[in-house]
């Protein structure tokens, strides 16, 4: 990464790890579906703060974001995993990706989920979500609201 995270301010620290999530996950999306994807990593924070801030996917942004087999960037192993770490603030879409990060950990990014604290590729259908109506669909994505 290009700037060390343990010398980072807390509030850009967390958007720093959002963003590489949103860019692992969601670089080849039109805006919308990166602020999309950021809106569920903030739905799992909210729920987890309303749960006395602890939930099983952890609690602040870089919890939820890094918590294992949650967001497939950061899985050990994966080929984004090697492209989010070495990313560099020079990329247009990763500049792209830390504006909204911003806007999401300020707390000024709408949800266009309807409150999704899930998604996956429309190409895939993982068991979690099978039976299950979608709270909103964004490009290459269904989110979903309500799993547990």
């Amino acid at each position: 990464m290009s700037r060390s995270l343990d010398i980072m301010p807390a509030a850009e620290r967390a958007a720093d790890v959002l963003a590489r999530t949103i860019y692992g996950e969601a670089r080849g999306e039109p805006v919308r579906g990166k602020e999309a994807v950021a809106a569920v990593v903030m739905n799992r924070v909210r729920r987890a703060r309303a749960a006395s801030g602890a939930y099983w996917w952890g609690g602040t942004v870089e919890d939820v974001c890094r918590r294992p087999w949650q967001f497939a960037c950061w899985n050990p192993g994966d080929p984004n995993r090697a492209r989010i770490e070495g990313v560099g603030r020079d990329n247009k879409t990763f500049q792209s990706c830390l504006r909204i990060a911003r806007r999401a950990v300020a707390g000024t990014l709408a949800d266009p989920t309807g409150g999704a604290t899930h998604y996956h590729a429309k190409a895939v259908n993982p068991p979690w979500a099978r039976g299950k109506a979608p709270s909103a669909e964004i490009g290459g994505h269904l989110f979903y609201a309500g799993v547990e």
